[in-house]
């Protein structure tokens, strides 16, 4: 793909699904980051929906942030009772161990505050790449780019990159991908992928890249 392709593709996706930040409750993150610029919530919430369906993901954290709705709070909440709020995403039981114990490295090594550096972020039990960019993306405003399944996949599909690990499409897509368009690259594929470069029968008579999509041209054309 090409620079001028490229660019055809962010200004076609920007038309179909911005402003999507005003609209963006269609994900758990979504309504997290709709309704809050709180990083640490940002942060929680991520960790929620990891390998867990954006309804259980927006249900626990709406449970857990009721009751407990900062890093102090967490910190000191009785283990059985976060689980118990939680229990509605996957691998509850983990990921409560991980919310209290990421809560209480956050009150004491940062004063509560969730640090704006990736590194920093990596440190933090179950925070990867991806999460760690959705905390500086939708928590900070920071440009970077997360890569979940439906980034990797639809860039593959593209041609953007020719990669096999959500890792190593990161460091592709930052090589190619202006800065500029950074911000809004999660969000504006997370959608695409949702309602038309699907994992499983992709609608491809309704998109506009089948000209210079690699997918089509080679599996489905």
């Amino acid at each position: 793909m090409n620079r001028k392709q490229l660019d055809f593709l962010m200004e076609d996706l920007r038309r179909r699904y911005l402003p999507y930040r005003q609209r963006q409750t269609d994900t758990a993150l979504g309504k997290i980051t709709a309704e809050t610029d709180d990083p640490f919530k940002v942060l929680i919430s991520t960790i929620l929906s990891q390998r867990t369906r954006d309804e259980m993901t927006d249900k626990a954290a709406h449970q857990l942030f009721a009751r407990y709705p900062d890093a102090k709070s967490i910190a000191r909440a009785p283990l059985p009772e976060i689980t118990r709020l939680i229990k509605p995403v996957g691998f509850y039981r983990q990921k409560a161990v991980n919310v209290k114990e990421v809560s209480r490295i956050i009150l004491r090594e940062h004063g509560g505050r969730v640090p704006p550096v990736f590194d920093d972020l990596l440190k933090l039990p179950q925070v990867g790449p991806k999460t760690a960019n959705c905390v500086l993306v939708y928590g900070f405003g920071i440009p970077r780019i997360p890569v979940d399944t439906h980034v990797h996949r639809i860039t593959n599909r593209l041609g953007l990159v020719k990669t096999k690990t959500p890792d190593e499409t990161e460091a592709a897509l930052m090589k190619v991908v202006p800065r500029e368009y950074w911000i809004d690259l999660n969000g504006l594929l997370v959608r695409f992928g949702q309602s038309i470069c699907r994992p499983i029968g992709p609608k491809c008579s309704e998109c506009n890249f089948r000209r210079f999509c690699l997918y089509y041209k080679t599996g489905v054309k």
